[in-house]
This record gives structure tokens, C-alpha cells and sequence, in this order.
């Protein structure tokens, strides 16, 4: 896998040396101190040092109306054997047909959490409610597209493949789609819905279409920012009546050009605990410095409860690192 990652990192550098002066190149970081605080037994408490992410990409521009972008993403190893794995995230063509309309093909960025990620600015320290709980995935093949209806007003729709990146596309042949719609009422209020669709594989009595509603408002102060996002599964797993929910409330409050306080709060339930092992709620309060221009750290403290009875709180400090260039 060292091999890979050393080749793609070639690939893409010669990429960069052939069209330097027409394209743009891209890496982002994000890496963490962690400590476990949950066990008082100091002297056996879990402590590391990762590198969770790395992200390589290029992108170019043919003209003013067609662009393509690439993007690796290199992480932790599921398995034991390997320390990091590479993966083709995004390999996309942008098209856009006029000053309404945009069109992506290929490997594309879905649309289902951005609104949430763009809003908290956090990537680099937690992944979004529905990319934490793998309610949806951050980029899949397929195509989607964006209209601006007017300046307030914006639709975006998508179909999908449905497996997302790291896995390739399943014998059923089914695609999953969604529609969005995002209103930014003034500089303060902006406003979102969406609806992700994964159509049954068979129409077995207990088969449906799953289905996930999701609301989203978030309001700009001065100062600070707060968003809610308030996400139903239905027909979880294409399974009749499965039902999942998930609330998150976050925000960022700066004290300074250089210094911002955030938080965040999940919540996910299940009906009649048919997802017990993953349900509960989760935290995350710290504080962040811009060091300069592409480069964050956070000292934070990130807590799990779950809602299966008899099980520990997980508490973890985290000092977290971001950079971009």
C-alpha cells in the first residue's frame, strides 16, 4: 500500500508539472492527538497520534464552461494489514451549460450532508451526523446538477449509484437519487430540504423504498453561526416500517480574527431499538485557533453515550489539526 500511495503521489505530480499553468493542485490534512479520558487509570488510558486523512487532488480547467477534478483519499486501514489505504474519491467533469445550470459526471461530491459541513467547518476535527453514521456517503459515481432558480433560491438533484467511493457498484442495479432545495432567505437565514431516495431490491411483503427526510436552517450572527439539522430514515434498509432519527445542533462563536469556541450535539434513535448498538448521543465542545491562512488547530473534548444500557461513556480529548495548501 506504501507503494500506492508513493505512486499516485507521483502520477498526480506529474500531472501538476504538465498542466501547472492551467490546472490547480490541492492537499488537505487533517490529523489528531487523542487521549482517553474515560478510565480515571491514567496509566492505562489510550493515547495516540494519527494521520486520518489525507486528500490529493488537481483540478483543470479546458474553458470557461468545462472542468475536470481528481481527488485521492488516503486513510487509516480497516484492517490490520494495512496502515493506510488510497482511494479514487472524486473523478469529475463539471459542465456548466450556462449561469443557472451546472452538471457533474463521473465520480462525483453528493449532496446529502453538505449544507452541515459547510456551516459548522469542522471536517478536520468530526465527520457530519449522516457521514458519521453512514447514512449517506461524501462522494459516489453518478451524475448531479445544480440550478439556480434565483438568487435566493437554489435545486440540486443527483442520481447515484449508491455504494458510494470505496466500494463498486453491486449486481442489483439499482441507483439512489435526491432532490434539494436551499433558500438563503438574507445574510443571516438560510434554509434547506432534501430527500434521498434507495429504491427496494425486491417486492417481498416487508420490501419499500427507503427514504430520508432531512430539514436543515441555520442563522449567521456577527459573531457566530448556529444550525440544526433534523434527519428521518424511513424503511431503513428497504425494510417496511425500520425507522431511524437523527437531531444535530451546532455552532461556532468567535472571540477573536485568530480564536472561535464550537460545539456539537447528536442524537440518534431507532424505532423499538432495532439499531440499540448505535443509538445514543454525541458531543463535541473546544476551543480553535487559526494559526494562518489554510492551517487550524482545536483542543476538544469528544463524548459518546450510547443507548444500550450497561455501557460506558467514551470520552476523549483531542488536540486537532488541519492544513490546506
Amino acid at each position: 500500500m506504501k507503494k500506492t500511495i508513493l505512486a499516485l503521489s507521483a502520477a498526480l505530480l506529474t500531472v501538476i508539472s504538465v498542466h501547472a499553468q492551467e490546472g490547480k493542485a490541492s492537499v488537505k490534512v487533517f490529523s489528531n492527538f487523542n487521549y482517553d479520558l474515560s478510565d480515571g487509570d491514567t496509566e492505562h488510558a489510550y493515547k495516540a497520534f494519527e494521520i486520518k486523512r489525507a486528500y490529493l487532488g488537481y483540478g483543470y480547467n479546458f474553458d470557461d464552461k468545462l472542468s475536470a477534478k481528481i481527488t485521492f483519499d488516503v486513510g487509516a486501514g480497516s484492517d490490520a494489514g494495512s496502515v493506510y489505504t488510497a482511494y479514487l474519491k472524486i473523478a469529475a467533469l463539471t459542465w456548466k451549460t450556462s449561469d443557472k445550470l451546472t452538471l457533474n459526471f463521473g465520480q462525483v461530491g453528493t449532496k446529502n450532508f453538505k449544507f452541515q459541513e459547510k456551516v459548522w467547518g469542522k471536517r478536520y476535527i468530526a465527520k457530519s451526523a449522516q457521514d458519521e453514521h453512514k447514512w449517506a456517503s461524501s462522494a459516489d459515481a453518478g451524475v448531479t446538477a445544480d440550478y439556480k432558480v434565483i438568487d435566493k433560491l437554489s435545486i440540486d438533484a443527483q442520481v447515484l449509484n449508491g455504494e458510494g467511493y470505496k466500494k463498486s457498484q453491486g449486481e442489483n442495479g439499482k441507483f439512489r437519487g435526491g432532490l434539494g432545495i436551499t433558500y438563503v432567505m438574507n445574510d443571516r437565514i438560510a434554509l434547506r430540504v432534501h430527500r434521498d431516495i434507495t429504491p427496494r431490491n425486491t417486492y417481498g411483503e416487508n420490501d419499500a423504498s427507503q427514504h430520508i427526510n432531512v430539514l436543515a436552517i441555520a442563522y449567521t450572527g456577527s459573531n457566530f453561526n448556529l444550525g440544526v439539522e433534523k434527519a428521518k430514515m424511513v424503511n431503513t434498509g428497504n425494510v417496511l416500517d425500520n425507522k431511524k432519527d437523527l437531531l444535530s445542533v451546532f455552532g461556532n462563536y468567535n472571540l477573536s480574527d485568530k480564536y472561535a469556541i464550537f460545539g456539537r450535539y447528536d442524537n440518534l434513535t431507532s424505532k423499538e431499538n432495532l439499531n440499540i448498538e448505535n443509538d445514543g448521543n454525541y458531543t463535541v465542545f473546544g476551543i480553535e485557533r487559526q494559526m494562518t491562512k489554510g492551517v487550524k488547530v482545536a483542543i476538544n473534548v469528544q463524548s459518546w453515550t450510547s443507548a444500550d444500557e450497561g455501557t460506558e461513556v467514551v470520552r476523549t480529548l483531542y488536540m486537532n489539526l488541519g492544513y490546506t495548501f
